[in-house]
């Protein structure tokens, strides 16, 4: 029961990461990447901040006070790792269209399997090779990426995947060891906002009256996915490890897909749906082999 809540939890995440795609790229008209990412992120804090106070102020003070040293070295790289990755998906959006920065963003997918086998030792189910090819050939043919140029925006989401990658892993140990959801994105998106603010200082100009003029992309960004979302993926990553969370998580390309489809009346032709089949395929071999071996064996 508990793993189908966090893979819930997962799927609700995504759904969100999806769709918001469209605002990350369309709340650029008149701001820049880290203005963009700060505001966005400074709102997802403030919108998780009753959550922990609500849930979790007590049990903030009893998890931390046991292993206080040990929580700082996760949560440190956490927040890093958020900023490095949404820092350098946001600025590629000013250099690539959302199709080819849904596809680059997709290579956490086996980034993450190969981390934690080769850096972390950790064994991993047979399925998980096999679904991560079919959500990278998913995610190609989702994109209709038509050539194979990398361009510099292209360049700056593949090094961002790396980021989210380890931004995966290392929610998945610090969720393992401090039951504390709320309190861990509160965090990530105060470190997320406050480096992305000081980037916006030094390399863009600060106009309030251009910021208000994206508020719609920004509260769904910030409430939406630099909230709720973030909070989403660390329930889900509390029940399932994280090669096969990252297998789920792929779904946001599908949702970006549909996502355009209905708001930008964008086309879904063969090779975009063969895209989705591909993905959800693998989800579905990632999540239904294990279990169905250890029910027959």
């Amino acid at each position: 029961m508990k793993k189908t809540i966090s893979f819930a939890c997962l799927i609700a995440c995504t759904f969100i990461w999806g769709t918001t795609f469209i605002a990350q790229d369309t709340g650029m008209d008149n701001i820049g990447p880290f203005t963009f990412n700060s505001v966005r992120f400074f709102v997802g804090f403030l919108t998780v901040a009753p959550f922990v106070l609500l849930f979790e102020k007590k049990k903030v003070y009893e998890q931390i006070k046991v292993k206080r040293n040990q929580f700082y070295k996760l949560i440190i790289p956490v927040g890093i790792f958020l900023f490095l990755a949404t820092a350098l998906q946001q600025a590629s959006l000013l250099y690539t269209d959302v199709a080819n920065s849904a596809f680059f963003t997709i290579f956490y997918v086996p980034m993450v399997p190969i981390i934690v086998y080769f850096l972390f030792s950790e064994k991993l189910h047979w399925s998980i090779w096999p679904s991560v090819l079919a959500c990278v050939i998913g995610g190609y043919l989702l994109s209709d990426v038509g050539d194979a140029n990398m361009r510099f925006g292209d360049s700056l989401v593949l090094v961002g995947a790396l980021f989210w990658a380890l931004h995966i892993i290392y929610i998945g140990k610090i969720i393992n060891q401090f039951d504390l959801p709320f309190f861990i994105a509160l965090l990530q998106n105060l470190v997320v906002a406050a480096l992305s603010f000081l980037l916006a200082v030094i390399f863009e100009e600060i106009d309030f009256s251009k910021i208000k003029l994206e508020t719609f992309e920004i509260l769904y960004a910030g409430i939406l996915s630099g909230g709720a979302a973030f909070a989403l993926q660390l329930f889900g990553q509390r029940n399932i490890s994280v090669a096969p969370a990252a297998i789920v998580m792929s779904l946001e390309g599908v949702f970006a897909a549909i996502a355009a489809w209905i708001i930008l009346n964008q086309i879904l032709g063969l090779n975009n749906i063969i895209g989705c089949m591909l993905i959800v395929g693998g989800i579905l071999l990632s999540q239904l082999a294990p279990i169905y071996e250890k029910n027959y064996k």
